[in-house]
């Protein structure tokens, strides 16, 4: 491959496109592990005290699907006029997350992300 900079360009999208499959690939495998307990001193009526107010888990961001959601993907991409950046957030279940690949290519700039994020289980009910 000569040594311009198309192929280093390509290069570059070559290996971000591994990092996220890989990413991916690791966040797949760790969905089904479970979350290490906390039991410091609580009661039962503290540890489910923010159950009763809690919200439903999340489903599926695409339309008519009712799975629940198991991960976050982000693209943050410039807008087309060029005057700031545009991010987007989507709470996906595990097939369509797979499914899921960057759509805003031509926004590309220096801060770009494209990211798949689990998402968390636990609510964080903080007293003080």
């Amino acid at each position: 491959m000569a040594d311009n900079k198309k192929s280093r360009n390509k290069q570059a999208r070559d290996e971000e496109n591994r990092q996220r499959a890989w990413e991916v690939k690791q966040a797949r495998e760790r969905m089904d592990e479970t979350e290490p307990r906390d039991d410091r001193n609580e009661t039962d009526e503290s540890r489910y005290e923010g159950e009763e107010h809690s919200e439903p888990p999340p489903t599926c961001h695409r339309r008519g699907c009712d799975e629940p959601a198991k991960f976050v993907v982000l693209e943050r991409y410039q807008e087309e006029t060029g005057h700031g950046a545009v991010e987007s957030a989507a709470r996906l279940c595990q097939r369509h997350t797979a499914e899921e690949s960057p759509a805003n290519l031509d926004g590309v700039y220096a801060d770009y992300v494209f990211r798949v994020d689990p998402l968390t289980e636990t609510n964080d009910t903080s007293t003080a």
